[in-house]
C-alpha cells in the first residue's frame, strides 16, 4: 500500500489467565490509539484463513467497544477470506508452489 511502517501495527489476542501473553496486546494497543487520538482504525486478522468464532468475538466485538468507549470513530474488522473464490485461489496456489519441488 506504500505506507509508513509506523501505519501498520502487529498486535496479540486470545490473552488466556494471568500469565503474560505476546505483546503488544490488541485490546491494549486499540484503547491507546484512540485515547491519542487516533478516530478510524481498521483490524485485519492474516493468521487465519477463515474467520472463527473466538476472533470475531474478541475482535469484531470486544476491540470494536474498547476502540469507541475510549473515544474512536470508525473501527472496520476485514473479514478472512473464508471461502470466497479469492480465497481458494490463494490457498491453491501456496500449495502447487509447495508442491512443485516435491519429487
Amino acid at each position: 500500500l506504500g505506507w509508513d511502517e509506523n501505519k501498520l501495527i502487529t498486535t496479540f489476542q486470545s490473552r488466556f489467565g494471568v500469565q503474560e501473553w505476546l505483546q503488544p496486546y490488541t485490546d491494549v494497543t486499540v484503547e491507546k490509539l484512540a485515547k491519542d487520538g487516533i478516530k478510524s482504525i481498521a483490524v485485519v486478522n492474516p493468521g487465519f484463513s477463515v474467520d472463527c468464532i473466538e476472533t470475531l468475538d474478541e475482535i469484531g466485538r470486544e476491540a470494536a467497544e474498547t476502540f469507541h468507549h475510549a473515544g474512536g470513530k470508525n473501527f472496520a474488522h476485514i473479514p478472512c477470506l473464508n471461502d470466497s473464490a479469492e480465497g481458494m485461489a490463494v490457498i491453491e496456489a501456496l500449495v502447487r508452489r509447495e508442491l512443485s519441488g516435491w519429487v
